[in-house]
């Protein structure tokens, strides 16, 4: 059955541990999760049902191109893992500066 896993930052609104499903499609795999924690659907798909652009998931390694990803299938094996994205870097003030 394919697991389904989670990054630290949905920790509030996912289940910490990883989680198993019966499903045949990333798509449904998800809804499994979003079944027992249905906060957390608000966090990874839209309105319209499709994943937010700030949202990877990747299946055994591979990165899911945008388009129809979450209707890819998965094996009984595979790993799926969801995370959102982090953007941020070193604060202005500890950019290096060069003086003249």
């Amino acid at each position: 059955m394919p697991t389904v896993m989670f990054t630290q930052h949905l920790r509030d609104v996912a289940p910490a541990a990883p989680m198993t499903s019966g499903a045949t499609t990333v798509r449904a795999a998800l809804d499994d999760v979003f079944a027992a924690f249905p906060r957390l659907r608000g966090y990874i798909l839209d309105d319209q049902g499709a994943l937010r652009h700030h949202v990877a998931v990747f299946v055994d390694g591979e990165l899911l191109p945008r388009g129809d990803r979450l209707e890819r299938s998965v094996a009984a094996e595979s790993e799926i893992h969801v995370m959102k994205a982090l953007s941020g870097g070193a604060p202005h003030h500890t950019q290096r500066r060069t003086v003249q």
